[in-house]
């Protein structure tokens, strides 16, 4: 029989005592993506450390994934297309854990012919044996013969979001991080300042016009009992006003609200401000991609519009000393170009390998550079293998350093919006960590990037590297 089609058995070809069987194998993509269709994400199905105190001892399937193997078996094979499903009694024998592997059969057990019912016993038993479902089906079979091409299945995947977890909890253990989150005026800003407090990670002071920030938090339906604010008159004076506290050593870090990043950054870099060390200020997108190994950092998306190799250094460097924070001893840098070769006509071919040149003398410190590198051998070890790049960065960088702001932005926000990424931003080089969040973050994204600046502070404080 041709398995790309589907062969019904109608009503008049049934047999009492005939059967027919589907393997499937239960895998942890099929509880999850089960609990993404069905809103099922009870801890037993979803949490090892749960499951572990429950019954079973451990993470068991969904019993209704079970059964949806009965369905798919009555609507593909017995009786096959042109069914109708009237009913369906299910009795689970035997949890069924990941790697199981599931044999369902339906037999015959009546015909009706006054409506072409036919009831079938069903059953589904494990790789040992074990019998961990058995129902009676009942269903109209069809009348005609059907042959029908087969669907293939749809090619979906689960994106698993977890590289975030492990500093998100660890900065958790520490006392919650003085913020100065300027002009909080808007719904989604307030709204991740009191998200942040409540997860223990920041301590808000807000600045802005006391009316709009109670306004924003009144249509937040959040309340600011407790959260201190600091009245000025609009958002120049809001950023104007955190700098000073920031240099003065009121707050440990910065937390952009709803004014424009320009205003911002103008208040830090403003000679006069206090603010700025002997690194030029850049900005970092950590990136959790649910299809890359490890988390990726985009580096610069969002300050320096068109970086000087100068400027390249300072922007490497930034984010080399932030990935130490994270425990990453020596993180291996990716700078991106076109092409992995050096072309005279290219600048970007150019300004790569001189930092790469300038990491192997020491005017880059603490890590392995490459470059170029186009993006696709950076991230891909089968892409550079097919280049015969021999390189201690290429298929496994940590940081991805762009050539200019364009082509960091669209790279990020194809990575956010095509690969399901998430991006937690960051500004690093002046004395404290700003933490750039937008509208479209999600908690997670939120969080995350409240919990890399409370880690960058506290050990920048302790002197191990300049934040």
């Amino acid at each position: 029989m041709n398995d790309n089609l589907l062969h019904n058995r109608t009503f008049a070809d049934r047999e009492i005592g005939e059967s027919a069987s589907l393997v499937n194998t239960a895998t942890r993509d099929d509880i999850e993506l089960f609990a993404a269709m069905s809103g099922d994400v009870n801890p037993a199905h979803m949490d090892a450390a749960f499951a572990a105190q429950d019954m079973f001892g451990h993470i068991v399937v969904q019993g209704m994934w079970t059964a949806g193997q009965v369905s798919a078996l009555l609507g593909t094979r017995m009786p096959g297309p042109g069914t109708i499903y009237l009913d369906q009694t299910l009795q689970f024998r035997h949890p069924v854990i990941p790697g199981d592997v599931i044999t369902t059969t339906a037999t015959v057990k009546e015909k009706r012919v006054d409506k072409r019912i036919v009831l079938l016993d069903t059953v589904c038993i494990n790789q040992k044996g074990e019998l961990v479902l058995t129902g009676l089906a009942t269903v109209i079979a069809p009348a005609e013969p059907i042959v029908w091409p087969r669907m293939p299945r749809p090619d979906v995947s689960v994106r698993r979001h977890n590289r975030y977890e492990a500093f998100i909890q660890e900065a958790r253990v520490h006392p919650a991080l003085r913020t100065a989150v300027v002009y909080p005026c808007s719904p989604e800003t307030i709204l991740a300042a009191i998200e942040a407090r409540d997860e223990g990670l920041l301590d808000p002071i807000l600045i802005g016009p006391e009316a709009a920030i109670r306004a924003a938090a009144k249509i937040a339906q959040v309340s600011l009992d407790g959260v201190t604010i600091e009245a000025v008159a609009n958002s120049r004076a809001a950023a104007v006003r955190a700098v000073e506290m920031g240099a003065a050593g009121k707050v440990a870090a910065l937390m952009k609200g709803s004014l424009e990043t320009a205003e911002l950054l103008a208040a830090i870099v403003d000679p006069a401000s206090n603010m700025r060390t002997g690194r030029r200020i850049s900005h970092v997108y950590v990136m959790d991609v649910p299809a890359y190994s490890k988390p990726l950092i985009v580096t610069d998306a969002a300050v320096n519009i068109a970086p000087s190799l100068e400027q390249k250094r300072d922007i490497c460097q930034n984010a080399i000393d932030l990935l130490h924070l994270l425990g990453i001893a020596e993180p291996r840098v990716a700078v991106l170009a076109a092409v992995e070769t050096v072309n005279p006509r290219m600048r970007t071919t150019l300004d790569a390998a001189a930092l790469t040149v300038m990491a192997a003398r020491g005017q880059i410190r603490g890590a392995h550079v490459d470059g170029p590198l186009a993006f696709d051998n950076a991230i891909s070890f089968a892409a550079a293998k097919t280049k015969h790049i021999d390189s201690a960065v290429a298929g496994q960088a940590d940081i991805l350093l762009v050539p200019d702001l364009e082509a960091g932005n669209m790279l990020a926000k194809q990575l956010i919006y095509f690969a399901g990424a998430d991006a937690a931003g960051l500004v690093l080089g002046a004395s404290l960590p700003i933490i750039m969040t937008s509208r479209a973050d999600s908690l997670r994204v939120r969080l995350a990037s409240a919990a890399l600046a409370k880690l960058v502070s506290e050990r920048a404080q302790a002197g191990m590297v300049q934040p």
